[in-house]
């Protein structure tokens, strides 16, 4: 599948589209999370990173051209991937773009044959409402978190709630859904 139709809500007509980003997304990713970089809901990244992980991500298009979403998917262990850089367009919010760029990432998630879905964020009530839970201290077993605290990835860290990244996820919630 290429492209996921996607309806606003109270809409009858088709208000965008979900697709794999691509490189000429990369400006507009960042223009579109670069307020809530400056909010402090998302963490900063350089152009660098982005196209780095371009592959992971998908961007919520209207017929117009206009990018008002975007998701990535980070695979972090066999049965484990975080839902990353979530974002909307302040005019879209309420319209169900986060909602449909969640679920795309969901099947994205299961098309890999992964399991469980992690996220860190303030949005918990969001979250909540597409079924991830507090998971509080869980983490994962021993031999895994062995191998996964070896990773160079702030969002591993993030995820085993590791001390050096404290300063980053202060006021975040870590939040897991079994898929």
């Amino acid at each position: 599948m290429i492209a996921r139709l996607g309806r606003v809500s109270g809409s009858d007509s088709a208000g965008f589209v979900i697709r794999r980003a691509r490189t000429s997304d990369v400006v507009r990713i960042q223009e579109l999370v670069e307020p809530l970089v400056q909010r402090r809901i998302l963490l900063g990244k350089d152009a660098v990173v982005f196209y780095e992980s371009l592959q992971e991500f998908r961007v919520a298009e209207t017929p117009e051209g206009e990018l008002i979403g975007c998701g990535a998917l980070h695979v972090m262990w066999r049965d484990l991937a975080e839902v990353r850089t979530l974002a909307v367009s302040d005019a879209w919010l309420g319209k169900g773009i986060g909602r449909a760029l969640l679920g795309r990432l969901e099947d994205d998630a299961r098309e890999l044959g992964l399991s469980r879905l992690f996220c860190l964020t303030f949005e918990v009530a969001f979250f909540e409402r597409n079924g991830f839970e507090d998971m509080g201290t869980e983490t994962v077993d021993p031999e895994v978190y062995a191998e996964l605290v070896r990773s160079h990835d702030e969002g591993v860290a993030e995820f085993l709630d590791l001390a050096r990244v404290k300063p980053n996820t202060l006021g975040n919630t870590r939040m897991l859904k079994q898929l």
